[in-house]
């Protein structure tokens, strides 16, 4: 079976937006599992020379699963059409033909994308919320730590402005910088922890 996303082609197009999360789960035989990581991250590297691409991972629920859940995301609609049209993206897949066998594409935007286990998966899957709070806080506290050490540095004066103005300006520059690479980077490291089934008392 090709490993081609259904209705990617026949879809309408969308209009540029929030950022895009498409979830993939794809079977694995295990025999094959060398080869398929090596084709899932040379799927990687083409897909990183487009404009938009921001990040990928793929995780399986178990050691004995054949269900491997694979995600990546572009900026917006736009940026994932282009390489969902690409014809690296088609010569990619045409290589993955006899490795995987696709059950199931979803799309999702903003943040919960990175969070959310696919629709396939039962609903206690999906990560709790003290989890997700965890994953944004390993990303924040660093990021804030070195923007607070890095711009008093550079600005000294920066520290003597008022309240809202510090905060407006530190909001500014970490929110885009969180949302765009270092949340995702973070869900994508820890993605097996997210997912992990709760041990039984």
């Amino acid at each position: 079976m090709t490993p081609r996303e259904p209705g990617t082609l026949q879809s309408s197009p969308e209009t540029a937006g929030p950022p895009v999360t498409v979830s993939i789960t794809r079977l694995v035989e295990p025999d094959r599992i060398p080869e398929v990581t090596r084709w899932v991250q040379s799927g990687v590297n083409l897909a990183n020379r487009y404009p938009g691409f921001l990040g990928s991972g793929w995780v399986r629920s178990h050691g004995n699963s054949r269900e491997w859940h694979m995600l990546y995301r572009f900026a917006d609609h736009d940026a994932l059409s282009t390489w969902e049209h690409s014809d690296d993206r088609q010569r990619w897949l045409d290589l993955g033909r006899d490795l995987v066998v696709e059950s199931r594409v979803e799309k999702r935007t903003g943040i919960e994308g990175w969070f959310d286990a696919p629709a396939d998966t039962p609903a206690s899957s999906a990560p709790p919320r003290w989890k997700q709070a965890v994953s944004i806080w390993l990303g924040f506290f660093p990021v804030n730590l070195a923007f607070t050490y890095l711009v008093g540095w550079l600005v000294p004066a920066f520290g003597a402005l008022p309240v809202l103005p510090r905060v407006l300006v530190t909001t500014l520059v970490l929110t885009p910088v969180m949302t765009f690479w270092v949340l995702p980077f973070v869900t994508t490291l820890i993605r097996p922890w997210l997912l992990a089934a709760p041990r039984e008392r």
